[in-house]
């Protein structure tokens, strides 16, 4: 995985955030890493500019940022960083649209698997190749 680069400028904002270790115990883990570039758009892959970036994890970082893990399906270019919560709602608004495009062409394949279904179920009783028996 690829980590964001530090500004020289920076102030290292700390974070900290809870993992369950296997044994049942908890810990908190902190950590100095700035915020990923703000204005960035996530769902854009940096090395092959791919629009199709998605998230395979994220949890809350501290009250204003997110931890994210981001995958381009394209290239397999992948990272973690933590981002603010200006790009995160971007991101969640771009992701979001993109459920909506799917889900209309899903509607639109499903009606158009279904006309062609009952059009060969139509043809095949006209044959004659449904009978009473078949159901």
């Amino acid at each position: 995985m690829q980590e964001f680069e530090h500004s020289p400028q920076s102030d290292h904002k700390p974070y900290v955030r809870k993992v369950i270790l296997p044994s049942g115990k908890t810990i908190e883990v902190v950590s100095f890493d700035d915020l990923a570039p703000a204005g960035a758009d996530l769902h854009i892959c940096p090395d092959c500019s791919s629009e199709l970036v998605y998230p395979i994890a994220w949890e809350e970082a501290d009250r204003a940022s997110w931890e994210v893990t981001l995958r381009c399906p394209n290239c397999e270019w992948g990272v973690t960083g933590i981002f603010d919560e200006d790009s995160i709602q971007r991101f969640d608004d771009t992701l979001d649209r993109g459920t909506e495009a799917l889900v209309s062409d899903l509607r639109q394949l499903s009606r158009a698997n279904m006309e062609d279904d009952v059009e060969r179920f139509s043809a095949a009783v006209y044959a004659g190749h449904v009978l009473p028996e078949d159901f």
